[in-house]
């Protein structure tokens, strides 16, 4: 798994080595809209997320693509596995993601 920064990292590579697919081409396209940070500062905050104990390689890169801004988005993004933190929990993960981004 890897986030959408890295995906469109990857993509850019590829297209100055050679012609993308237009699967690729699309894809580059809408990671150039929707991707504003960049990859170390998101590799910064899933190194920061890593170190919350529950939280699983799929929601941690979730959470990096949609960087949520409160606790509904968080609940968006974590589903029915949002009850299963503390409410400092999801202050921490909320908190990092702000300081970092």
């Amino acid at each position: 798994m890897i986030t959408d920064a890295e995906a469109k990292e990857i993509l850019e590579k590829k297209e100055k080595e050679t012609e993308l697919k237009y699967e690729q081409k699309n894809a580059l396209e809408i990671l150039r809209k929707f991707v504003s940070a960049d990859s170390k500062k998101i590799n910064e905050v899933v190194s920061k997320l890593k170190a919350v104990e529950k939280l699983r390689e799929r929601q941690i890169i979730a959470i990096v693509n949609l960087l949520p801004e409160d606790k509904d988005d968080l609940r968006a993004v974590l589903g029915k596995e949002y009850s299963s933190f503390t409410p400092e929990e999801i202050d921490n993960i909320l908190e990092i993601v702000r300081k970092t981004i």
